[in-house]
């Protein structure tokens, strides 16, 4: 019988309701398919502050890399909110545990559940056959690069100003680029062949250089998949204008991290992007969402997302493709008998369909 080591990161907000719907799915699958989970919690972010100081402590990286693959729910909210950079912030734990486990590469696939068209700000007819994934790079960039802030008492810049001054650095290596380019390639290879880089080549050095590297990686490389440059404003437009013309989209760390934000809105809520964290080391699978500190304990939350996570992690990490297909296909059935959670009902769901957070996981293992 497999067994699989899991580190648990239910983190802040939502995080704690939605990871037990992820562990009662998995739960569900290793009855299923004669496999075991062992669970191990860790603290990150918030929780991890209020009860060590450190968003990261230590211990939590540990345990991760002792694990098979790590499944974290949310982090942050309003209480640990700070413009002081001396001041430890929950996102510092997110961003810290992608770094320290070389998680350079994050999948966020994009699809339409039919049951869900009306749910979308947009039109059915633009979102129908919308089927991407989002490849973006997680370790370089602006959220990684130097940065400081100071008081220029002399005024020393072009302006002549005196006054605050802040300074992030947007820092690319051709290594970073080349590695994050074939995970999109080799994506596309087994999809619908088509790569969309995304950049800000009429501005940004970093973006040139980007440009530059995929097209050499896909002319020496991978000269069957197409590649299409798009600048990341024009992205954002097309992302609403006609969504399907996208397959595979690559870009660097924060226009992926806002970008595939918007593509979630494609499908009707945040509530429904899963993503996976993939690199060096130990896989992190987490739902795209924030911890959404407004519903915190309400029991409302969507914890579709985060079962989505749990199909990744089961395809990704331990290569059980059928028992991922087998989740996705319960949510399908789920959502085609009308059931919905706040976030993803319409006008025309009935109040008696609408269901809350452990409602809506045990639905799902009931479909199993």
């Amino acid at each position: 019988m497999p067994n699989y080591k899991i580190c648990l990161l239910p983190g802040d907000g939502i995080g704690p309701e939605i990871i037990a719907e992820g562990v009662k799915v998995l739960n569900a699958v290793g009855a299923k398919y004669d496999t075991t989970f062992e669970y191990t919690e860790a603290l990150i972010g918030g929780c991890a502050i209020d009860a060590t100081g450190n968003p990261l402590p230590q211990e939590t990286l540990d345990v991760a890399n002792a694990s098979d693959a790590v499944l974290l729910a949310a982090v942050g909210g309003p209480k640990w909110d700070t413009t002081d950079s001396s001041k430890p912030r929950p996102e510092q734990g997110l961003l810290g545990i992608r770094k320290a486990l070389g998680l350079y590469t994050n999948l966020r696939p994009v699809t339409i559940f039919s049951a869900l068209s009306a749910a979308s700000t947009l039109k059915p007819e633009v979102i129908e056959g919308v089927d991407m994934v989002i490849v973006r790079e997680l370790t370089g960039g602006l959220y990684f690069g130097e940065r400081h802030r100071y008081y220029d008492e002399e005024g020393a810049g072009t302006d002549g100003v005196k006054g605050q001054r802040a300074v992030d650095t947007l820092e690319y290596r051709e290594y970073e680029v080349e590695r994050i380019a074939r995970q999109a390639f080799e994506a596309a290879r087994k999809r619908r062949g088509r790569v969309h880089s995304i950049d800000k080549a009429n501005v940004l050095d970093t973006s040139r250089m980007w440009r530059e590297v995929v097209h050499r990686i896909g002319e020496t490389e991978y000269p069957d998949v197409e590649l299409v440059d798009m600048l990341v404003d024009n992205t954002a437009m097309q992302l609403i204008n006609d969504p399907r013309q996208f397959d595979v989209v690559v870009t660097e760390n924060m226009f992926g991290d806002i970008l595939s934000d918007e593509a979630a809105q494609i499908t009707g809520s945040l509530g429904m992007l899963a993503s996976a964290s993939l690199g060096d080391g130990v896989a992190l699978y987490e739902p795209s969402h924030g911890s959404a500190p407004d519903i915190a304990g309400k029991g409302i939350a969507n914890p579709l997302a985060q079962i989505m996570s749990v199909a990744m992690m089961l395809q990704y990490s331990f290569d059980m493709v059928d028992a991922a297909n087998d989740i996705m296909a319960a949510i399908t059935k789920v959502l085609d008998a009308g059931y919905r959670t706040g976030d993803i009902k319409d006008a025309s769901t009935p109040e008696n369909m609408v269901v809350g957070t452990v409602a809506m996981g045990d639905l799902v293992v009931e479909n199993l």
